[in-house]
């Protein structure tokens, strides 16, 4: 797979946010049926050639980079560390970045096709801004989920889709994925929660990725 050339294109843009911060989309070659805001964009928008490969509806990947200074990103993806600075990522990743892709790109898709998707700490992003934005976001992709950000006693009423996954070599992020799984089971929410042979950051992330896409926008 990671041999196959790749039939979309990308596109990368720098916004003023935080002295300057780029975005990366993957643009399938067909147009998109769905898309899937990621945080950690600098990697993640190279996972449509996963996409490309696999039998899933043609879709968008808008890519927000991260930084990397780990308590930096921690920071911005969690809201528990620092809700003033949280705050500010999330309008960006939310307003800003969302208003930007539907007018360069054309994307107008409903909620039910656009999903929300972040690995590690990413996933605590995905969870975080899946739950208080479930009107922009139909489902959250999460892939072993640092363990700041935790289930509410109170969960949201309205709770989009939730596909989680987590590796067997990585304990502490397994724990995590179940603990979400579970409290979103128990709120009533559609929820899928995989166990994959691996580590934390391990190649079962971009295996995942497909599936997670065929599972919330159509083909098994």
């Amino acid at each position: 797979m990671n041999d196959r050339a790749i039939a979309g294109e990308f596109a990368t843009e720098t916004f003023d946010y935080d002295g300057g911060r780029q975005v990366t989309v993957y643009v399938p070659p067909d147009p998109p049926e769905a898309v899937v805001f990621a945080g950690d964009g600098q990697g993640i928008s190279q996972w449509g050639q996963f996409l490309e490969a696999a039998d899933v509806p043609s879709t968008m990947i808008v890519g927000v980079h991260g930084l990397t200074d780990e308590m930096l990103r921690l920071q911005e993806y969690s809201p528990v560390f620092d809700a003033e600075r949280f705050a500010a990522h999330e309008r960006f990743f939310v307003e800003d970045v969302g208003r930007w892709a539907r007018s360069r790109f054309g994307v107008a898709l409903p909620t039910e096709r656009t999903a929300v998707f972040g690995v590690s700490a990413g996933g605590e992003l995905a969870l975080a801004l899946g739950l208080r934005h479930p009107n922009v976001y139909g489902a959250i992709f999460c892939a072993s989920p640092g363990g700041g950000y935790k289930p509410t006693e109170v969960m949201p009423s309205r709770i989009p889709r939730t596909y989680l996954v987590a590796g067997t070599q990585e304990p502490f992020f397994l724990e995590n994925a179940t603990r979400w799984a579970d409290a979103l089971h128990d709120a009533g929410a559609d929820v899928v929660m995989k166990e994959r042979a691996g580590s934390h950051g391990g190649a079962f992330w971009r295996k995942e990725f497909p599936l997670m896409v065929a599972w919330a926008f159509g083909r098994e």
